[in-house]
C-alpha cells in the first residue's frame, strides 16, 4: 500500500494490486477510519465514500485537486515498475 502523501491528517495512498484488469487512476484517502476514493482522470471525481461527511469530502476533494498531478504521476510510476500498467 503505497503512501504517497499525508496532509492534514489525511493518508493519500492506492492499493499495491489494483485489480485485473488494473483501475485506472484514482487515490484513496483515509484518516480515522473513514475512507474514500477519487478518480484522478479524466477529473476528479469521487467514486467511493465510506464514512466522510460532506463538508470533510469537499475538502478533500479540494485536496486532491490540487495534488493531482503528483498523486497522478506517483500512481503510473509505481505501475509501469511493477508491470502492471
Amino acid at each position: 500500500m503505497p503512501v504517497v502523501l499525508r496532509l492534514n491528517g489525511f493518508k493519500f495512498f492506492f492499493y499495491s494490486d489494483e485489480g485485473e484488469p488494473l483501475e485506472p487512476a484514482h487515490i484513496h484517502v483515509f484518516k480515522a477510519g473513514s475512507e474514500a476514493k477519487f478518480w484522478l482522470a479524466p477529473s476528479v471525481q469521487l467514486a467511493r465514500n465510506d464514512g466522510f461527511d460532506a463538508r470533510t469530502l469537499r475538502r478533500i476533494f479540494t485536496m486532491v485537486a490540487e495534488y493531482r498531478s503528483v498523486l497522478e504521476e506517483a500512481w503510473h510510476v509505481y505501475f509501469s515498475q511493477t508491470g502492471n500498467f
